[in-house]
């Protein structure tokens, strides 16, 4: 059986360079795959919620702009999708264009976190410019052509792709600059090095935030991230995202898990897993 692997598109963005290195993860296992691109990160979690693909490769962090918060508030909404690994990849930005200079430059398009990315390069730079957020950084491009004076933040593969001139690289406002991808599918996760989860708390109780952590303080088990976002039912109603160093099938996880349902209004468990650091070649 083939196995189709969704992914954030048009060819050339940075989700579809991480879901290529999972493929050749399968394929090296023997197996089939084809890649499907979807126009937006909703839409290529729905793919696999829904049936249309069995895994969905999406980012979920970035180590400058942190969280990408679509894809933690789709993970809570679709309820059916298992995290089943993670894959670190380095993020390389250059600036696209068919202008002669930076200074003619009137206009750069790109996916808000490559923006965001870059947003100190630009005041440098380019302060005069007008940022305009695409769905993708590669459906940036498609402005190149018919816009003279415009620019798109994407990746040098995405240049060799479409034969588009780089007029200025390294413009990452920090150099290790790197993005955490989840590999998803429906199926139960197997075993890993991290667990993540996402709750929501009975409303109006003081120190309720502070019982689930100490559950796992208590166990010595250490979060290696925590972050609220909002529930969209009421201002300052939270959910909480939290990852942490261990597998679930671990008793001291186990146990934590157990007590954590007594402490939550909604526990969600997202699986366990093994994170994987990718090189820019990939």
């Amino acid at each position: 059986m083939t196995v189709s692997i969704a992914h954030l598109g048009p060819s050339g963005t940075y989700s579809e360079q991480a879901a290529i290195a999972y493929r050749d993860r399968l394929q090296q296992e023997g197996q089939e795959t084809a890649l499907h691109p979807y126009p937006s990160i909703p839409q290529t979690l729905k793919a696999v919620a829904q049936g249309e693909a069995q895994i969905a490769v999406v980012p979920v962090e970035n180590s400058i702009e942190g969280s990408v918060a679509v894809t933690l508030d789709m993970m809570w909404l679709l309820d059916t999708l298992q995290i089943q690994l993670a894959l670190v990849l380095p993020i390389a930005h250059v600036l696209l264009s068919h202008a002669q200079s930076l200074d003619t430059l009137q206009v750069v398009y790109s996916h808000p976190q490559a923006l965001a990315q870059c947003q100190l390069w630009f005041t440098q730079f380019l302060p005069h410019v007008k940022l305009i957020p695409t769905n993708s950084t590669t459906e940036a491009l498609q402005h190149l052509e018919r816009e003279k004076t415009a620019g798109a933040i994407s990746s040098l593969r995405a240049a060799k792709l479409y034969n588009l001139p780089v007029l200025a690289s390294g413009i990452s406002d920090y150099p290790d600059n790197c993005t955490r991808f989840w590999v998803l599918s429906r199926q139960p996760s197997t075993i890993g090095s991290h667990t993540s989860l996402a709750f929501s708390l009975p409303a109006n109780v003081p120190g309720a935030l502070v019982k689930p952590l100490q559950v796992f303080a208590q166990r010595n088990i250490n979060l290696s991230r925590i972050e609220s976002r909002p529930t969209k039912r009421s201002l300052g109603e939270y959910l909480y995202f939290i990852d942490l160093e261990g597998d679930s099938h671990n008793s001291a996880v186990e146990s934590a898990l157990t007590e954590l349902t007594a402490h939550t209004e909604i526990l969600k468990n997202f699986g366990s897993y093994k994170v994987v650091l990718l090189n820019q070649n990939n």
